[in-house]
């Protein structure tokens, strides 16, 4: 029950962040595109601001719960005598999934940061800057969470 509730929580996370990033990137970004730039910047602000909180709390919730279901049945596999090798697909999930936790830390505390400081400071060209440089950080995690999600999925079949 317990291994279940991990499951949940793990693939709960990871459709939040990666949800989340799909509509920043595709949907509210062009959206905001035509607003003039004091208002996109505060507004895109304000909206990753909320955002990266929440992909704080899911970003550690998919690693907590990732490593405890691979420590269990690690532990299960040597328990039983055997020998445990993570399997190709385990070890790609959990290696693109450190790697995004790494590139969102770098987003969250340095390039959203710089953005705020920015926006608050009204200096819109930094804003402005600071803002391409987390959406192509973006794109490079949801380019990431999206190849993760194709392995789930190909390793189900």
């Amino acid at each position: 029950m317990l291994y279940e509730l991990l499951k949940t929580v793990h693939v709960l996370s990871i459709v939040l962040w990666v949800g989340g990033m799909l509509f920043a990137h595709f949907f509210l970004r062009p959206a905001v595109a035509a607003l003039e730039p004091p208002v996109r910047l505060r507004l895109m602000h304000d909206v990753l601001g909320r955002f990266f909180q929440a992909v704080l709390v899911a970003a550690l919730l998919t690693l907590g719960s990732g490593i405890w279901m691979l420590g269990r049945v690690a532990k299960q596999v040597v328990q039983s005598g055997g020998s445990f090798q993570m399997p190709l697909a385990w070890t790609v999930m959990a290696t693109l999934g450190v790697l995004m936790v790494v590139i969102f830390m770098h987003i969250r505390f340095a390039l959203f940061k710089r953005l705020r400081g920015a926006v608050n400071a009204a200096d819109w060209s930094a804003a402005g800057a600071a803002l391409q440089k987390i959406r192509r950080w973006v794109g490079v995690n949801l380019s990431l969470g999206v190849v993760v999600l194709v392995v789930t999925l190909l390793r189900q079949a």
